[in-house]
């Protein structure tokens, strides 16, 4: 941040004589950057963070997040409840990708007991994280022609994503944190019907797709917004550890499902069932805010390739592997990363024998991507703070946990 300095007055020895008559007396004026509190009860900083921000007039000179404010200790009490009993407390982590979050923690705590998963749970699981992938990527649409002054984009997405909540109801009774994907498999198969529903959201979500893109990507407002805007260069990116769509909207082709391959992702990349997006500066400047929001809707069509791909692989059989009602780990450190909505969903479990984590700790990737704030804002224009903030897409349980 810059240093405090007072205002100073200088005033010209000779007035300005003006058309009229009049004398003015000419005066250059210096005074210190502006601060503005953009939060933490602010509609564009989806929860509870603040970003303070430093101006010279309409220049943004400075900009530091703030976090903290919705703290739960999350990693504490990992160590202090059983291993089952945590699952829980990660759907609150990105509470937008609950699926993603109890499968992240369940693969952690797999390696070390080094169980085998049945196929029908890994198509099962595979099936509920790429549709809840799809409904975290609705709302990051939807609320991100919000917050640039799109109303329309967001009543559509929550159309197709209330059906998607119905349908994660009929599988495990819940809308929002499912704690359905459990330690050795899922906690119960599909109900009669479900797979054949997931099939016509598949078909009838295609077309909706499109309208998606017509509403909003290629509006003519949202592009002047959004391209050449936060541009988050290629090295930037891969500097500050960006993971997910803020490192694939930068040009940067990885993805942890195809490179660093868990269930059966790479079997499907192989077959041609989906492909990975990245940004290639369509409508501006590689890495600007349209390509970083252009990404996660291209997402939404891969992920549903995905799903459909598992519906034609599924069969049937046991759900949950071979695991004790009292869970004890064997001793031993298991580090797991999972392709979450947002990038990079980290879980280092420790174990030492144990009921009880000796240490549990969570690497969320909305806490990595805010860093680059501080980076990218400095030299921008008030007016596109909140269009640069918005395309970081992060959920504060998970920046704080």
């Amino acid at each position: 941040m810059a240093t405090e300095h007072k205002p100073s007055i200088t005033f010209h020895p000779e007035p300005r004589n003006l058309p009229g008559g009049e004398r003015e007396y000419m005066m250059d004026v210096s005074t210190s950057d502006l601060e503005v509190n953009m939060g933490p009860q602010h509609p564009a900083t989806h929860g509870v963070m603040k970003i303070l921000i430093r101006t010279d007039g309409e220049l943004v000179t400075a900009a530091q997040p703030h976090l903290g404010f919705l703290h739960r200790c999350a990693e504490k009490i990992g160590e202090n409840v059983e291993w089952l009993q945590y699952l829980p407390y990660t759907d609150r982590y990105d509470y937008l990708a609950s699926m993603n979050n109890n499968l992240g923690y369940s693969m952690a705590v797999e390696k070390l007991l080094d169980v085998e998963i049945p196929q029908r749970a890994v198509m099962l699981r595979m099936i509920c994280v790429e549709l809840n992938r799809i409904a975290s990527a609705l709302v990051a649409f939807g609320t991100y022609g919000l917050d640039l002054g799109a109303i329309t984009p967001f009543l559509y997405a929550f159309r197709e994503r209330e059906w998607l909540l119905m349908i994660f109801e009929k599988i495990c009774g819940a809308r929002l944190t499912y704690s359905y994907l459990r330690i050795g498999g899922v906690f119960n198969d599909a109900p009669p019907g479900w797979l054949e529903e997931v099939s016509h959201f598949c078909d009838v979500f295609e077309e909706k797709w499109q309208e998606y893109y017509d509403l909003l990507m290629v509006n003519h407002i949202f592009v002047k917004r959004t391209a050449d805007i936060g541009v988050i260069t290629k090295e930037q990116a891969l500097d500050f550890g960006l993971t997910g769509p803020m490192l694939r909207g930068s040009g940067v082709d990885f993805d942890l499902r195809r490179d660093v391959p868990y269930l059966r992702y790479k079997e499907a990349y192989d077959a041609g069932a989906w492909k990975v997006p990245v940004g290639s500066g369509e409508k501006g400047t590689v890495g600007d805010c349209w390509d970083r929001i252009f990404v996660r809707v291209q997402e939404m069509m891969e992920s549903l390739s995905l799903v459909r791909w598992c519906l034609e692989n599924i069969e049937e059989g046991p759900i949950i592997g071979d695991i004790a009602k009292t869970l004890k780990v064997p001793p031993g450190e298991a580090y797991v990363g999972i392709e979450n909505p947002r990038g990079e969903l980290g879980h280092y479990a420790v174990s030492d024998g144990g009921k009880v984590a000796v240490r549990c700790r969570v690497r969320g990737p909305s806490f990595c991507n805010l860093a680059i704030l501080e980076d990218i804002m400095p030299g921008t224009l008030l007016g596109d703070a909140v269009a640069i903030i918005g395309s970081t897409d992060v959920v504060i349980g998970e920046t704080d946990r």
